[in-house]
C-alpha cells in the first residue's frame, strides 16, 4: 500500500472542518450555492483546475454543479465524482454540533470525526481532494481528471443529469468513473459493488370532501383525506409486503455473485430479523425488490382537532437494474384511478433507472487491487443504495463507488468517521488512481 505524507491526514481534517458548518441540505438553497462556490476557488486554488462549468453562471433554482477539470497532459482521463449535500439534523442525540462537528475517543473505533456529512459525503469529499492534491504535488498524477459534485443527489441528481446528457458530452470519455466513498464493513471486508439502484421521488396526494379546515368534531360528516391517503398508500404498495411492488428474479451472472456473497452472510444478524430465510433468499429479496417508501406524512392544517382538506405523502421508489420506474408508476396510476380511490393522485418528479456494469470494465480491477491488503472484498451485483450510475453510462464504461475507510450513523445522530479509516480511505483512493 502506497504511503501517505504524515501532515495529510491533519490537513484533511482541516478541510472537513471547513466544510462541515455550511447547511448543505435541500432546504437550504443559499447554503449549498455558497458551498459550491467555495469548493470551485478551492479547486482552482489549490489544484490549478479548469473550470468548465463556472458556479456563478448556473441558475439559483438548483443546487450549482462543480465541474473542473486538470490536464496532466496524459493519455488516459479518469472522473471523480462526488456530493456536497447533506441530510438535515437536529441537535438532539449528537455528542457535538452536527453543523460544527469535532474529534471524539471512542473505546470501540479510537479517534472519530463527528459531523453530519461526515461520512455522507463531506469526509470522502475533503479526503478526495487532499490525495489528488498530494499525487499532484509529488509529481506522480499521471492522468487527467474530471472532477464533478453535485449537491442534490439526495433529491434525484436532475441538474447532474440534464448536464450529463447534452450533445456533444461536457465530459470526454474517460476510462472509468470513481465515486470514493467509505465502504469497509465493520469486520473490516470492503465492499464492491457492480451496479446500483435507480431512484424515483414524488407524492401522493388526496383531497378530502372540505375545501377548507374543519373542526374535528364534524368528523362523521366529513370525508377525511388522512383516512383516504392511507388507504390509497395500502392499496398501491401494502403495508404488510414493506412496500415491496415487485421481485424480479437475478439473472444467471448477478445470481453467482450472490451465492458467492450469501456465504458471509447470517440473516438474524446481518438482515432482518423477521426475514426467516436463507441468505441467499434474503439478499435476492433486498437486491431483486422495487420498494415504495414513504418518507413523510402531511396534511395541509398541520394542526390538532382539524380536518385538513389535503394530505398527501412523499415517498422514493427504488428500482433495480432492468426495472422500468416509468412503467412501475403507470402501474400505480392506474390502480389509484380506480372508482374506490377516486381523488388519489401520484405526482412523480426526478427519476432515473438502476445501472449495472461487467466485472471485467476498467476501474473495477483496480479497486480490487487498492483492496489488496485488507480482507477480501465482498462483490454485490449491485447496490441496495442508489447512485445516478445510470447518467455517466456515455462517459465511461463503469461507475465504481469505492474506498476504505469505516463510519457510520449516516442517517441518524452522531454521524462519524474513523480517522484510521480516512487515512486508509486516502491511501486506496491514490493507489486506485496509480493504477492507470
Amino acid at each position: 500500500m502506497t504511503g501517505l505524507p504524515h501532515h495529510t491526514l491533519d490537513l484533511t481534517l482541516e478541510l472537513l472542518e471547513s466544510l462541515t458548518p455550511w447547511r448543505s441540505v435541500a432546504a437550504e438553497p443559499v447554503q449549498q450555492r455558497e458551498l459550491a462556490a467555495w469548493l470551485e476557488q478551492w479547486l482552482i486554488d489549490e489544484l490549478e483546475a479548469q473550470v468548465v462549468l463556472p458556479v456563478a453562471g448556473q441558475s439559483p433554482a438548483a443546487p450549482p454543479l462543480v465541474h473542473v477539470r486538470i490536464d496532466a497532459g496524459a493519455s488516459q482521463t479518469v472522473a471523480l465524482y462526488n456530493r456536497y449535500d447533506v441530510l438535515p439534523a437536529s441537535e438532539d442525540g449528537w455528542e457535538v454540533d452536527p453543523f460544527l462537528g469535532g474529534v471524539r475517543h471512542w473505546p470501540q473505533w479510537g479517534d472519530v470525526f463527528i459531523a453530519r456529512g461526515a461520512q455522507k459525503h463531506k469526509g470522502p469529499l475533503a479526503g478526495m481532494l487532499l490525495a489528488v492534491r498530494d499525487l499532484q504535488a509529488s509529481g506522480l498524477l499521471s492522468v487527467n481528471l474530471e472532477i464533478i459534485l453535485e449537491g442534490e443527489q439526495a433529491c434525484g441528481s436532475a441538474v447532474l443529469r440534464q448536464y450529463l446528457a447534452q450533445t456533444p458530452s461536457p465530459v470526454p470519455p474517460a476510462e472509468a468513473v470513481l465515486f470514493p466513498a467509505f465502504c469497509e464493513q465493520e469486520d473490516g471486508a470492503p465492499r464492491l459493488c457492480l451496479g446500483y439502484t435507480g431512484m424515483t421521488q414524488g407524492r401522493v396526494r388526496v383531497k378530502g370532501g372540505s375545501q377548507a379546515p374543519t373542526d374535528a368534531s364534524y368528523a362523521a360528516w366529513v370525508a377525511n383525506p388522512a383516512w383516504r391517503l392511507v388507504e390509497a398508500l395500502n392499496a398501491i404498495a401494502p403495508a404488510q409486503a414493506n412496500g415491496v411492488l415487485e421481485t424480479r428474479p437475478l439473472d444467471v451472472e448477478a445470481a453467482e455473485w450472490l451465492d458467492e456473497l450469501a456465504q458471509q452472510f447470517t440473516p438474524d444478524e446481518t438482515l432482518a430479523p423477521s426475514l426467516k430465510t436463507t441468505s441467499y433468499e434474503a439478499l435476492a429479496h433486498l437486491l431483486g425488490s422495487s420498494v415504495l417508501a414513504v418518507s413523510e406524512l402531511n396534511t395541509s392544517s398541520g394542526a390538532p382537532g382539524v380536518i385538513s382538506p389535503e394530505a398527501w405523502a412523499e415517498f422514493t421508489l427504488t428500482t433495480p437494474p432492468g426495472s422500468d420506474p416509468q412503467a412501475l408508476l403507470a402501474r400505480l396510476r392506474e390502480r389509484l384511478a380506480q372508482p374506490d380511490l377516486a381523488g388519489a393522485e401520484l405526482e412523480a418528479r426526478e427519476s432515473y433507472p438502476g445501472a449495472r456494469f461487467s466485472a471485467q470494465a476498467p476501474g473495477v480491477m483496480e479497486l480490487l487491487m487498492s483492496y489488496q491488503q485488507q480482507a477480501r472484498a465482498q462483490i454485490w451485483p449491485w447496490s441496495p443504495e442508489c447512485a445516478p450510475a445510470s447518467a455517466f453510462s456515455r462517459v465511461a464504461p463503469a461507475f465504481v463507488m469505492g474506498g476504505l475507510g469505516f463510519g457510520g450513523n449516516a442517517c441518524g445522530a452522531s454521524e462519524f468517521i474513523t480517522l484510521k479509516g480516512l487515512a486508509r480511505f486516502q491511501r486506496s483512493l491514490r493507489d486506485w488512481l496509480l493504477c492507470f
